[in-house]
Order: structure tokens, then C-alpha cells, then sequence
């Protein structure tokens, strides 16, 4: 079962048997619930949707700094993962219930203040840009990689690079020079996967997805042909999931480059691993140190493009080409492991080894950053202190996301989240912990101060001008869509 129609599972299991829970602070007279979700992102529409399922009282505006919704589905998951990007459907659906409402093109924490959400609310669930949502109350950094050499240039962070080919405003004037024949990857998560996969994927392949035209014709030209995954760790602590290694394995015209001396006595540990990681490393031992069939021998020696993990290894610097200032190489620190399993720890040794390559793109992780002096926040561990999503000491303010969490998991983690968090919300209506027995404004309050600071929303009905458009455009190309690429561009047709 997908992680999608497990939580629609949970979800009604949950709600199919709160009938007999007591509603303790109805407000009178059919007045509604107030409940503010900030950000658009796969984790907003999952919290507005179970908190309308499970309180038929409830009505839910969601703010989104840009004009389009959907965040992570739109900017962070890959073009050629269509799949994935079903589930639009079903936040169209709940974004068109009368009780939901969206707001686009208002920036929260500039637009309109938490003060003054809080007041126009019974309740505020804050989001952080999960994964690639790029909308938060809150703010996020690119994780530094700390060695010299870090801000030349033809050195990206993977949240740019995936910006930049998945169509987000303020990366579409990226530019990454695709010149070189090497490209390394530091991380070797699903977002690392992803970006690999980008850069090696026939052209035929991507013309088919909804990847922007200047990203398309940038990739066209690309000279890279070798992509490396570098990891601190070894083949048993991967943090990728097998999915994403099984499309590598059999991308077309790309073969595995593997050092079969990465996975010396990963096979005796295999019968100690979960289910789950023990096929994901079986995966990697087959593609490094199996010969493979004559028909797979024949494809992988037609190959023009490999890629491979390289595994133990750190990031010591970026090195200079010193005719032209870009990259011309990295060094790496060779690590070996302290204990065993998936805890196990990397530790340098004093072996370096030095990789020439002209890309290098960060894919370590994310910071979250406060921006609100009132929301308390804990910098050490990059989150607002929270009980399942109770923002401490701030009643009727939640939290949901990496900003509960910490820069962790996958898109079902987020539903899952995002779940226990509108769990919360409900459990507080329920019990009195939260005061809903006052009528509250809503959104009919946050507009007439929007529309005193100049700033017009984008309505769903907006937005859905905007799709008509991106649709069509793309149709004419023979692909899904052809994003607007600039705010100004979508402003314009949305107020048409």
C-alpha cells in the first residue's frame, strides 16, 4: 500500500470513530472554527484536510507566499515522477470545499504579521518548508558544507539545483555550468538521486515531463557524463530508498561505476538488516560487484554516461581551477566506520584523495531559521519546541513539518506529520485546551489589512487561470505543462 492510501486509510479509521467524542467548545449560533495553516505544501493541504474531515465546524484558509499552491509537489519533486504528482488532484479537492480557503502571493512574517494571525484565528499551524515546499512561516537555509572552496563558483545546493529544473521563481536565473565532464554529488539521499538522475537522463526522456523549457535546453547541452554520490558512510547506512537506486541502476545509456572495495563485508551483514534496507543494499552489491547478464552487458557497454556512490568519504575542499576560478576538483577525506549497523559513526583517517570534477552540488540537509522574535525556538536542534505539535508556552499556535521536527523524512513522513499535528489541534477543540467558544474573523480580517498594504491575494479560482495556462502552453510543447516562471508572470494572468 502507498504511503498516500495508508494515511487516507488512517485517516478514516480515525475519523469514523470520534462520533462519540463529546464537543466540548462549539461555538454557538453555526459560527465556524478559525484555523490558519501557512504554506501549501503537500503538509498544509494534508492538515486542512483532516481537520475539515473531523470537524464539520472547522473552516480552514491557507496562506502561501507565491501565487501557485502545492509547494513540494511542484517545486521539489522530480520532472520525471508524474506519479508522484497525482495527489494534486486530491488537494483540489479539498482546496474547492466551501471550508477551505487559499490565499496565495501573501508572504507571512512580511504581508501580515503572527501577531495578527493569532488574533484573527483560534488556531495557527506553522509549516517549514518541508523538503522543497518553499513556504514556511519560518525560514531556511542551505546547510553549509564548511570546507573551503564552498562558494566558487559551479558549486550549488541541491534545494537550487532542484529549484532551478523544477521551475521556482527565485532559482530560474541559476545558470549552472554544465560544461564539465564530471559532476560530483555530495549526500546520497533521494534528493541527491534525483538531481544525478537529472543530469544523466536522455533528453528524449526529460522532453517528456514538466521540467521548464530554459532547464531543458541547458541539459541539452550538458557535457557532464559522470555523476558521482558521495556519502560520509558506507553502502548499509545509505539514506536513499531502493526506488530511487533501481531507476539509477537502469537509467538508459548510463551504467554503475562502483569501488568494489566500499562493500567489503557488506554481504555477512545483510542478515542483520531490516527487510526494507537488506533489499536496498542487495540492490547496490548486484549493480557494484555482479557480473550481469549478456543482455544487460550489452547495454551497459553502450553506455555514454555512468554514475556510482562512492562511499566513506568527506568533503575536506573545493578546489580552485586556477586559469578560470571555478571548480576544478575536490578533495576528499577517507573515513572508516566506528560501530555497525545503520547508527554507525564516520570517522576521518588521515587518508585524502583528490576527485577532479567542475559541478559540485550540495545535498547534506537544510537549517531551519526563526524569523519571529515571539515564536520560541530552539537553534541547537533547529526546531520550535513543540508537543506533538503544540508550540510550548503559545496556546492555539501549532507547528507541523521540519519546523516540529527537524529536516527529516520523506513526503509520507510529512503526511504522517501532518496527521498527528491536526490530531492535536482537534484534541485541543475537543478537551477546552483550546478557547474556540469567542467568534473570530478569519480571513475576512488578514484581507482588509492585505488589501490596506497593497497586496492582493490569489484566490484558488486564481490560480486555477494560472493551471488553464501552464496546461495549455504545455500541450502546444507536448509535455504535462510549461510553467510561468516569475511571480510577475503569474500575478498577471491570476488577475486577468
Amino acid at each position: 500500500m502507498s504511503g498516500h492510501k495508508m494515511l487516507l486509510s488512517r485517516l478514516k479509521l480515525w475519523t469514523s470513530g470520534r462520533s462519540h467524542v463529546r464537543r466540548l467548545s462549539r461555538l454557538p449560533d453555526g459560527s465556524s472554527t478559525k484555523v490558519c495553516v501557512v504554506g501549501s505544501g503537500p503538509g498544509g493541504f494534508y492538515t486542512a484536510q483532516h481537520l475539515i474531515k473531523a470537524r464539520p465546524d472547522v473552516e480552514v484558509d491557507i496562506y502561501e507566499r507565491l501565487p501557485v499552491p502545492f509547494g513540494l509537489v511542484r517545486f521539489g519533486v522530480a520532472p520525471d515522477h508524474p506519479e508522484v504528482k497525482n495527489v494534486i488532484n486530491t488537494f483540489t479537492q479539498t482546496a474547492r470545499q466551501s471550508r477551505c480557503s487559499f490565499y496565495g502571493n501573501v508572504d507571512v512574517g512580511t504581508d501580515v504579521s503572527l501577531e495578527e494571525l493569532r488574533r484573527a484565528y483560534h488556531a495557527v499551524v506553522l509549516r517549514l518548508r518541508d523538503c522543497f515546499s518553499w513556504q514556511s512561516y519560518g525560514a531556511e537555509g542551505n546547510r553549509s558544507i564548511g570546507v573551503p572552496g564552498e562558494n566558487l563558483a559551479g558549486v550549488h545546493a541541491a534545494r537550487d539545483f532542484v529549484g532551478w529544473y523544477n521551475g521556482l521563481p527565485s532559482c530560474r536565473e541559476l545558470r549552472p555550468d554544465l560544461s564539465c565532464e564530471t559532476a560530483v554529488i555530495l549526500g546520497q539521499g533521494n534528493v541527491a538521486l534525483d538531481v544525478a538522475r537529472v543530469l544523466l537522463s536522455p533528453l528524449d526522456l526529460l522532453k517528456e515531463t514538466d521540467i521548464p523549457q530554459p532547464a531543458l535546453e541547458a541539459l541539452a547541452e550538458s557535457q557532464v557524463r559522470r555523476v558521482l554520490i558521495v556519502g560520509r558512510r558506507g553502502p548499509v547506512q545509505v539514506a536513499c530508498t531502493i526506488k530511487e537506486v533501481r531507476e539509477m541502476v537502469n537509467l538508459p545509456d548510463s551504467r554503475p561505476e562502483m569501488m568494489a572495495a566500499d562493500f567489503a563485508g557488506v554481504a555477512e551483514a545483510l542478515k542483520d538488516l531490516p527487510r526494507p534496507r537488506k533489499r536496498l543494499t542487495e540492490l547496490m552489491l548486484k549493480a557494484a560487484l555482479e557480473p550481469p547478464g549478456e543482455l544487460e552487458q550489452q547495454r551497459r557497454n553502450g553506455a555514454s554516461r555512468t554514475w556510482g556512490f562512492r562511499f566513506f568519504r568527506s568533503p575536506v575542499e573545493i578546489l580552485a581551477d586556477p586559469d578560470h576560478g571555478g571548480v576544478a576538483g575536490i578533495r576528499l577525506a577517507v573515513n572508516e566506520l566506528e560501530g555497525s549497523g545503520v547508527r554507525a559513526r564516520a570517522v576521518l583517517t588521515r587518508e585524502v584523495e583528490d576527485v577532479a570534477c567542475g559541478l559540485v552540488i550540495s545535498s547534506i540537509g537544510y537549517m531551519s531559521l526563526p524569523i519571529d522574535p515571539s515564536l520560541p525556538f530552539d537553534s541547537r536542534r533547529a526546531i520550535v519546541p513543540n508537543d506533538m505539535g503544540r508550540v510550548q508556552q503559545a496556546a492555539g499556535l501549532y507547528c507541523s513539518g521540519w519546523l516540529k521536527t527537524g529536516p527529516t523524512g520523506v513526503i509520507a513522513t510529512t503526511m504522517n506529520n501532518s496527521f498527528d499535528t491536526a490530531r492535536s489541534v482537534v484534541e485541543d477543540m475537543e478537551s477546552g485546551a483550546l478557547n474556540v467558544s469567542a467568534a473570530k474573523p478569519g480571513s475576512q480580517s488578514v484581507c482588509t489589512l492585505l488589501e490596506k498594504r497593497g497586496v492582493k491575494p490569489v484566490t484558488f479560482v486564481d490560480w486555477e487561470k494560472i493551471n488553464s495556462v501552464e496546461v495549455s502552453r504545455g500541450e502546444a510543447a507536448g509535455k504535462p505543462r510549461e510553467k510561468l516562471l516569475t511571480v510577475e508572470e503569474m500575478l498577471q494572468v491570476a488577475q486577468s
